[in-house]
């Protein structure tokens, strides 16, 4: 039987309670750095930049990921078969069953199984690497021509990046964080607006509905009256979460416990948001 109830005190145990998050920041922010904020015994970074080298004192694990079907693999691993999807289809029951058996020799299922924070470092590499898997794809040349037709390449790109971020999302347990650039952005008439980097526009449009939480990653100084500023020479990093915020930067807080802004801290953030006490306490590299 698929349908079942939920208790409150269910949803609120540790087994159930997770929290998805999108983190954007421009390069060289410290976005990757922020791992080492998490406990090293429950997180494991997805490396998709080959970037480990900025936390090389972290201790927890890492799997490094050179593509996009090594990536849905692994998603399927965590986040079982779809019952609404075909068995035969890509996170259906008769591939989640091809994926446990190609990787049984590993322990990598029941390593993820043990690990309940996922670090995809970073989402806008991933939509890269499913890009170069559309252009491959039937889908990405025309019936007609044969020749390669970029509408269906991004189409494709879309589908697959929404599809395999919804099903983590559903993933029981797992507290998902995805690291990504934001870059800033100028149009015809000078006027300037900080937008996610990624490729397609499908992926980029959709996750903040996918998520609970949107937060941009940026460097702030204080002004005379002692109030953050939005300052891209300083070196204090803040986290901004909370959407309408007076720098036009990219938020959204589902949780209602966040301030405008917060210190770097991915640990205490996600203890704020679950209205407990800190995973771990802060060290000197989280602030």
């Amino acid at each position: 039987m698929a349908l079942r109830i939920i208790t409150a005190d269910e949803r609120l145990s540790a087994s159930e309670n997770k929290t998805s998050l999108a983190v954007f920041g421009p390069p060289g922010v410290g976005k990757t750095t922020l791992i080492k904020t998490l406990p090293a015994d429950k997180a494991v970074c997805f490396d998709l930049e080959a970037g480990m080298k900025s936390v090389q004192d972290w201790r927890g694990p890492s799997v490094p990921i050179r593509s996009f079907p090594d990536f849905r693999d692994l998603v399927i691993l965590i986040g079982g078969p779809d019952p609404a999807q075909h068995p035969g289809s890509y996170y259906g029951a008769d591939y989640h069953a091809h994926v446990q058996r190609e990787y049984a020799e590993s322990g990598l299922e029941a390593f993820l199984k043990d690990r309940s924070i996922i670090f995809v470092d970073s989402i806008t590499d991933l939509t890269r690497q499913a890009m170069a898997y559309a252009k491959q794809q039937p889908e990405a040349f025309s019936d007609r021509t044969g020749k390669p037709d970029v509408r269906g390449a991004y189409g494709l790109l879309g589908r697959e990046v929404i599809q395999a971020l919804k099903h983590l999302q559903h993933a029981r347990g797992k507290t998902v964080i995805f690291v990504g650039v934001l870059e800033k952005v100028t149009d015809e008439y000078g006027a300037s607006s900080w937008v996610p980097q990624m490729e397609g526009t499908k992926a980029g449009r959709e996750l903040p509905g996918i998520v609970d939480q949107v937060i941009s990653m940026q460097l702030f100084g204080k002004d005379v009256e002692g109030a953050w500023t939005l300052d891209e020479t300083s070196a204090d990093r803040r986290l901004v979460c909370k959407s309408g915020n007076p720098w036009g930067l990219p938020a959204k807080d589902r949780s209602g416990r966040l301030d405008m802004t917060e210190p770097p801290d991915l640990g205490a953030l996600l203890a704020k948001i679950d209205g407990r006490s800190a995973l771990t306490p802060p060290t000197s590299s989280s602030v």
